[in-house]
Formats: C-alpha cells, sequence, structure tokens
C-alpha cells in the first residue's frame, strides 16, 4: 500500500522532482546581490545630495565674496552657515576655503557624504566662482 506522499512523488514528472529545493538556490544567490544594488542606489542618491548641499553653499558663499564691498571672509562665512542651515548630516566634515582677486571670488567645500556602505565615504568637493561686482564708467 503506498502513502500519499508516495503517490503524489510517483505523478510528478521527474524533471519537478528535480529542481526541488531551486527557489531556496536562488534566493541565497539572487538575494545578497539584490540588497548590493540597493545600497548602492541608496549610496549614488546620497552623494547626489551631499553634492548639491555642497554646490549651492559654494555658490552662495560666491555671491557673498563677490559683492561690490564683499570679502573672502565674508563669502566663507556665508557658505558654513549655509550648510549649518542645510546640510545636517548629509555632509560631515565640511570644510570651506574661498578666495578673490580683483575680477573673481571662488568658494570651495568639501565634505564627506552620509555612508550607507561600511568603509566607503567618497569625497565630495564644490566650488563657485563668480565675477566680483565693480563700479566701471
Amino acid at each position: 500500500m503506498h502513502t500519499t506522499s508516495e503517490a503524489r512523488c510517483r505523478h510528478r514528472p521527474v524533471a519537478a522532482r528535480a529542481e526541488r529545493g531551486s527557489t531556496s538556490i536562488q534566493m541565497v544567490l539572487l538575494l545578497p546581490a539584490l540588497f548590493a544594488v540597493m545600497f548602492l542606489g541608496m549610496q549614488a542618491a546620497l552623494y547626489y545630495h551631499a553634492r548639491s548641499i555642497a554646490l549651492a553653499s559654494a555658490q552662495e558663499g560666491a555671491r557673498a565674496a563677490g559683492a561690490e564691498n564683499g570679502t573672502t571672509s565674508a563669502g566663507v562665512s556665508t557658505a558654513r552657515d549655509y550648510l549649518t542651515d542645510t546640510a545636517g548630516d548629509a555632509l560631515s566634515g565640511a570644510r570651506v576655503t574661498g578666495s578673490r582677486s580683483a575680477t573673481t571670488a571662488t568658494i570651495t567645500v568639501r565634505g564627506t557624504p552620509l555612508s550607507v556602505v561600511p568603509g566607503w565615504a567618497p569625497p565630495v568637493t564644490q566650488s563657485a566662482t563668480v565675477t566680483v561686482e565693480r563700479i566701471t564708467r
């Protein structure tokens, strides 16, 4: 006399019996790849967001430094204030530098974006240069 499970196995095609457990193996192999793609996508988004904040900060600082009565220190201070107000933890270790000549003012912002990939922290560097305002004839 055959049990119910033996009867089911007898009626199941040979190919179906050979693939038993293949779903588990597929999940073991594909799930880490799926997580890697998700984490890399999230890291790319965090990097882009940090770049956008750094660029906006550099532009604000360059505008302040390039004003008719502006100075390099005013530009650096404006860029730092902008970072304090907007960056949060999206851009850590931010450093702001600047320079001003008779014709141009440049502010550079450097920092490290938030990282979800352990041991990897790509640096972010953004600069903005504007023409110094001056009265001409």
